[in-house]
């Protein structure tokens, strides 16, 4: 089982992507020092480990790498990933809003709508259950990334200005003010991202998944049904 995303992690878009994640980690650690107490993410706190959420190709592309470099230097490892791999896709695959081989997300009204029931308890396959630590934490997507601080969310009308609100980890910032929530906003490089993506795409894979599609290999066996 392998996802579409056929496209080599090239030098250039890995320089690239080692780049936009300085920024995102740069961004992170600057909004964690004004956060303070408030920013309570720490090694163990698994909450935000479980639930599926689209990672795009420049995460996938990560991952697989990520993967065939943990193979190499940690097979154990590496075989202890794609067992939960395949132990998730396995019990969740059948459900999966879109093409069942490939990974790829479908994009109608009623996969989207589907995709917020899909696996919304499952935990990660990249989370070791025995330490609660990421397996493949120095790749992980970017959701993970920018996850707990405060980040802001625009309206669905663009230029609503006075609807954005922000995005915070539900176990982060409970005692916090309004004020405090604004000034420890995390700046995330949406705009930096796009051009990683856009090179990503132009080199071949399109579309989203989930990270458990990015940790088997091509001999990997698909969902039956």
């Amino acid at each position: 089982m392998k996802p579409a995303f056929e496209a080599t992690f090239s030098t250039d878009i890995r320089q690239r992507d080692a780049q936009l994640l300085q920024i995102v980690d740069g961004a992170f650690a600057d909004s964690a020092r004004r956060s303070g107490e408030h920013l309570v993410c720490r090694p163990g706190c698994t909450q935000c480990c479980h639930g599926a959420f689209a990672i795009n190709p420049l995460d996938a592309l990560r991952l697989g790498s990520a993967m065939a470099e943990l193979a190499k230097t940690d097979p154990d490892r590496a075989d202890a990933i794609r067992e939960r791999a395949r132990r998730y896709l396995t019990e969740f695959g059948p459900e999966f809003p879109g093409d069942r081989v490939t990974g790829i997300l479908g994009e109608s009204e009623e996969e989207r709508a589907a995709f917020d029931d899909f696996a919304n308890e499952a935990a990660c396959p990249v989370l070791d259950p025995a330490t609660g630590l990421c397996d493949l934490y120095d790749a992980r997507p970017m959701t993970c990334r920018v996850f707990g601080p405060p980040v802001r969310m625009e309206s669905a009308e663009a230029g609503d200005e006075e609807a954005a609100g922000f995005a915070v980890c539900e176990l982060c910032f409970t005692q916090a003010t309004e004020q405090e929530i604004t000034a420890a906003e995390m700046a995330v490089p949406h705009a930096e991202e796009e051009l990683v993506l856009a090179a990503v795409h132009d080199a071949g894979p399109s579309g989203n998944t989930v990270i458990a599609y990015c940790l088997l290999e091509p001999s990997g066996q698909p969902p039956s049904s």
